[in-house]
This record gives C-alpha cells, sequence and structure tokens, in this order.
C-alpha cells in the first residue's frame, strides 16, 4: 500500500463485514473474512494465530526493542437494524450497532499499511471477540498466543457518534466505567386472581424491588461519587386473572470507582434479602458479564494528546469521563495504554439500530495511527 491511497478497500471491508455481524464467540463468518484478507498480504512480513473466533497477527519490526498493540473488537449486537443501507446486516436480529465493523477496518487498513511500511519496533494487532458479552478480553489475555506476544504498550479507540468527523478525545485516567449486568429473578406461588390471599404475588414483590433498588444511587452513594444503576427490562405474569408465581429483572450497574462497585452490590444483596423475606419468596440472583473500568495511563495519554495538537490538523481535546463499559479495562490493567473517542458525525448514538457512522473517518483514523506507532518506535 502507498501511503493510504487504497483506502477505499477498507471503506469496503467495512461494509462486507458491516453485513454479517454475530454475537460473542460465535463470529465465525467475520474470523474468516479477516483470514481471507489477512492471509492475502505477504506472508513473509507478518506472523499470525487464532483463539477461538479471534486472531491476533505480529508484525516483525526491524530491530525490535518493544512491541505496541492494537485491539480491535469484532462482534456484533443483537440488534434488528433499520438503516438504509444498500449493504444492511444480512443476519436477521443482529447488528454492528456499536462501529465495531468501522473498528476492524481501520484496524485492517493499519496492519496492511505496516506490513509494507515496517518500523523499528514489533507491532501486535488484536482481533478480540465477544467485547459486547460475556467479555473477550480478560480470557484472551490468558491466552499462549497474547501471552507469548504480549505487547509493552497497548492502544484502541471507538467510534463517537456525537464528535464530527476529524475530531479525537481522550482523558488521562479513568475514561469509561466499570459495568455490571444485574440479573434477578424472584419466584413465589401462583393461584386466581380472585384468591390473592392464596397465592404468593410475585409481581407487587418485583414492584417493590425496583423501587427499592432505585433508591440505592439517591440514598446509599455519596452524591460526589458518580454511580448509575437502570432496569432495563422486566418480566412477569401469564395472565390478567393470574396471580403471577414468578418474576424477573434485567438492569445495569455503572460506577466510576471501585469501591463504589462493591458498595452497590452489597446493598443490592441486602435488599434482596429483605424482599425474600418480606415476601416469602425465593430469589436468584446473577451478577451477569462485569467489566472493568478503562483507564488510560497517564503519560501515554498525555503525550497521545500533545503529540496530535501538534503534528495533525484535527480537532483535538479532553473529554469528560462517559459511564459506558468497555472490556479494553481488562488490558489496560495488565499494560499501559490508552483509549480514544474518534468522531464519526451521526445522529444516532451508540447501539441504536439506525447508527451510521460517516465512513470518511476510516481513513483519518488510518493516517493517524500510522503517523504515531511510526514516531512511537523511532
Amino acid at each position: 500500500m502507498k501511503g493510504l491511497i487504497e483506502v477505499d478497500r477498507f471503506i469496503e471491508l467495512r461494509r462486507q463485514l458491516h453485513q454479517i455481524p454475530e454475537l460473542g464467540f460465535q463470529e465465525y463468518k467475520t474470523q474468516q473474512l479477516l483470514l481471507d484478507y489477512i492471509q492475502s498480504l505477504p506472508q513473509d512480513r507478518l506472523e499470525l494465530e487464532t483463539w477461538r473466533t479471534g486472531i491476533l497477527v505480529k508484525v516483525p519490526g526491524y530491530r525490535s526493542r518493544q512491541c505496541i498493540g492494537y485491539r480491535t473488537d469484532i462482534d456484533g449486537l443483537p440488534i434488528e437494524e433499520q438503516t438504509d443501507y444498500e449493504f444492511r446486516s444480512q443476519h436477521p436480529g443482529h447488528m454492528h450497532a456499536c462501529g465495531h465493523d468501522m473498528h476492524m477496518a481501520i484496524a485492517l487498513g493499519l496492519l496492511t499499511h505496516f506490513v509494507h511500511h515496517p518500523i523499528q519496533d514489533d507491532l501486535l494487532f488484536i482481533f478480540q471477540p465477544a467485547e459486547e458479552g460475556p467479555g473477550g478480553a480478560l480470557p484472551m489475555l490468558t491466552s499462549q498466543p497474547f501471552i507469548r506476544w504480549k505487547p509493552d504498550q497497548i492502544f484502541a479507540l471507538h467510534v463517537a457518534p456525537e464528535y464530527p468527523v476529524g475530531t479525537i478525545s481522550t482523558r488521562p485516567g479513568i475514561l469509561f466505567a466499570n459495568t455490571s449486568e444485574l440479573n434477578i429473578h424472584l419466584t413465589g406461588k401462583s393461584g386466581h386472581g380472585a384468591y390473592p390471599h392464596q397465592g404468593n404475588d410475585m409481581v407487587v414483590a418485583l414492584t417493590q424491588l425496583v423501587t427499592q433498588l432505585h433508591s440505592i444511587v439517591s440514598r446509599n452513594v455519596d452524591p460526589m461519587d458518580s454511580v448509575v444503576l437502570s432496569i432495563g427490562k422486566i418480566e412477569a405474569g401469564e395472565k390478567e386473572n393470574i396471580i403471577a408465581g414468578h418474576a424477573s429483572l434485567n438492569g445495569t450497574i455503572r460506577t466510576l470507582s471501585l469501591p463504589g462497585m462493591e458498595k452497590v452490590k452489597n446493598r443490592v444483596s441486602q435488599i434482596l434479602q429483605g424482599i425474600q423475606t418480606s415476601f416469602q419468596c425465593e430469589a436468584t440472583l446473577d451478577w451477569g458479564s462485569n467489566y472493568l473500568q478503562v483507564k488510560n495511563d497517564s503519560l501515554i495519554t498525555e503525550a497521545f494528546l500533545d503529540w496530535a495538537r501538534k503534528e495533525t490538523q484535527l480537532q483535538v481535546f479532553e473529554c469528560n469521563q462517559a459511564m459506558v463499559g468497555e472490556d479494553f479495562g481488562y488490558f489496560l490493567e495488565e499494560i499501559p495504554g490508552m483509549m480514544f473517542w474518534l468522531g464519526v458525525d451521526t445522529p444516532y448514538g451508540l447501539h441504536h439500530p439506525k447508527l451510521q457512522p460517516n465512513e470518511a473517518a476510516i481513513p483519518v483514523a488510518i493516517q493517524l495511527l500510522s503517523q504515531y506507532f511510526t514516531q512511537l518506535s523511532k
């Protein structure tokens, strides 16, 4: 690749990837498409390993002192697409609604550039499955290929719908929150609606539980701490005249501190014990997927921001913390590095069925990171 003259190839790859979104650890077509492209590159300039549905590609440097890692996520979401794309998802009920198709296209562009333009240091490209759940970063960290090629620094980006193309943003320290799913199931005794005293109504128990859960943030958490608890789904009952013997809820917890997460979880458990006693029911609690905070290395992040302000024409600024979750935090727990937002200029937010990122951001990111990794290796 001469410079970035073949960028249309990576836009086309993004469109191909957009059509085959797959859920975590089910990215079989995605992995094959990625492998087909990677294997079309000069094989004497790279080393390749697969791990489950993920891929690791090492590009050796010509006089390596360190290994620079770059991670992209590859999975989609269980969302029915509502865009007007000609290249809409071909998998009903699944969509790349978080921009992972953009992320993969950028990673392929960077990989292609450095295969043809090697730098002094080694590069490791990490195509990680299951970011949206159940979480691929943590188990990938313990895989043999990753342990063998473990980078000394690691980088990643995430599309930002609200920022214009040509804008990047990040911050030293906490960027994204600690997150945990919240899944609770209540079991009581069903019965006829005309005889409520003969049943044990889980609709009443569930409504009380939801009310009490929402009191945690307002009454148990320091107002200066940042905590979000949201209930996104509740289910109960079978018919209007049947006392519901079962009820369940699914939600999410997000905090900007690990002690905050521990406190909220302890309080949830205490409240649930009270619900069981008060309503004489059985309860099960499942925390589901838990993601660690994304905490950028301060020195690396400040150096990146300073370089981008001086050496590029992009709009560069320091953003606020966000309560979104990203399992890239597990990589940053082990390896110094950073993640940044990439502007893609679309009115629809992440996980929206009409998300349509501006593809002009693909060459912006490829050029930015190819220049940065080149200077980082000097």
